[in-house]
């Protein structure tokens, strides 16, 4: 039997599920979570491989218009990923969205989506949290459009219909030789998981603008055959104001995000690891190329 493979790009408005999608097709937890959107920012791999098909799902960040560099950035991974793949995934979130109309109207989603040589498939998620006539409703109204190979409800937490999301990209995945080894879920290293983690704690424990206002950086990462692995993560903030409400009272709030971070990070590494982190103030470091570049966020096209 042929093996497939090929590239599938989860992509939709921010905080409709996808990073919830991609982490429970996977059967591990790659992409944050958070219920504040945006939280994805960077494009993000995961690899489901069996014997006879690898699936290279993207995540990508929430469709958005830009108001900064930063989520100018976002923006061009989204389109990047979109054009990159043989299949995309668009997903709805139908308890905030039921007719599909304030996403399918929107002039960035139908830039992404107007390609008619890249086969989608709809995703309408959260359908655990609505009646089931407005699922139908829906699913008949955006089926009627043609615009989609197929719509499919689910949802991503409860895991429903997960299996008829993979049957249906299996349909339309190219037959391909594998492009990672059998054993490789991402194509990013444990540095940028912990950054991410520690930022996800961040987007927990913070309100307002701060957690927007957030980058991490792990500096040192120390791995020990004797004893706990050293990592050291600095936590730039935009504004001298906002140091000290990451900090909190007495460094309080800061030691809180430590052990939370700590605990995620070992389970994710499966080991024990030390962990500290400092805070540093970079001024408007989304609207500024230079810096955003040493953070990662390098145009697609570079």
């Amino acid at each position: 039997m042929p093996v497939k493979a090929g590239f599938v790009s989860i992509i939709g408005k921010p905080n409709v599920g996808k990073s919830t999608l991609m982490n429970a097709l996977i059967g591990e937890k790659l992409s944050i979570t958070t219920n504040k959107p945006q939280t994805t920012r960077k494009k993000i791999i995961g690899i489901l491989s069996t014997e006879d098909y690898q699936i290279i799902f993207q995540d990508t960040p929430g469709i958005l218009n830009p108001e900064y560099l930063l989520q100018e950035r976002m923006l061009e991974y989204v389109v990047a990923a979109a054009k990159d793949a043989d299949l995309i995934l668009f997903m709805i979130d139908i308890s905030t969205d039921p007719t599909g109309e304030k996403t399918l109207s929107d002039e960035k989603v139908f830039e992404i989506l107007k390609d008619k040589k890249i086969k989608k498939i709809l995703l309408i998620n959260k359908v655990d949290l609505v009646n089931q006539q407005v699922v139908e409703n829906l699913i008949n109204s955006l089926s009627e459009k043609k615009f989609f190979e197929k719509v499919i409800p689910i949802s991503a937490t409860e895991g429903y219909n997960l299996q008829t999301v993979i049957d249906t990209i299996l349909e339309y995945l190219p037959e391909h030789p594998k492009y990672y080894p059998d054993d490789q879920l991402s194509d990013e290293n444990e540095r940028f998981f912990v950054s991410e983690i520690i930022r996800e704690k961040i987007f927990e424990m913070y309100h307002e603008e701060v957690p927007y206002s957030t980058e991490v950086i792990v500096e040192e990462f120390k791995e020990r055959e004797k004893g706990k692995d050293y990592i050291r993560a600095i936590i730039i903030v935009e504004k001298e104001s906002q140091k000290p409400i990451i900090i909190g009272k007495n460094g309080e709030l800061i030691k809180k995000l430590g052990r939370h971070s700590r605990e995620s990070i070992e389970r994710f590494l499966q080991r024990e690891v030390y962990l500290e982190l400092y805070v540093k103030v970079r001024e408007k470091w989304r609207s500024k190329p230079n810096l955003l570049k040493s953070f990662g966020y390098v145009p697609p096209e570079e």
